[in-house]
């Protein structure tokens, strides 16, 4: 279980994996990028549902978070889908997501994907014998699901 409180330090690659799914869930889910920001490396190279490559943690947070998270909902990765490993200070993890996604006219639909991602133990502040962060991640929506999403009309 997740406690989104402080680095993740486990030696257990796979653990490692699934619990910085757990926490990028509920960062996203919430729409908490500080949470989001806390599991990701400065120099993160990512894609994703919206996003181009990007390198580095604000244009991460700029061109896919924040054109992405706030305009779904019920957002979760399956934690019972998690795959991951790893040796020494490398481990990886992939998993299946769902979301909420609404059309122009603001009518929701189904929005699964699926993602990976590359972590790094790195040497911190907070955790002086390393701490997971997410040196790169990939989301993609599944075939046939509609690219975009504008957020729920019937909440604002």
């Amino acid at each position: 279980m997740s406690s989104n409180d402080g680095p993740i330090t486990t030696n257990d690659h796979p653990a490692a994996a699934r619990e910085w799914f757990a926490r990028l869930s509920a960062a996203c889910a919430a729409a908490d990028y500080e949470a989001g920001q806390r599991i990701f490396a400065d120099d993160v190279a990512s894609f994703g549902t919206k996003a181009d490559i990007v390198v580095g943690l604000g244009p991460l947070q700029a061109n896919q978070w924040e054109g992405i998270w706030p305009n779904i909902a019920d957002f979760r990765v399956d934690l019972d889908s998690v795959r991951g490993g790893g040796d020494g200070d490398s481990a990886w993890g992939i998993a299946v997501w769902n979301s909420t996604g609404f059309d122009e006219n603001g009518e929701p639909f189904v929005r699964p994907g699926r993602a990976t991602v590359a972590l790094e133990r790195r040497r911190t502040d907070a955790a002086p014998d390393g701490e997971w962060l997410a040196v790169h991640t990939h989301f993609s929506l599944n075939p046939g699901t509609p690219p975009r999403t504008f957020g729920n009309r019937a909440e604002t």
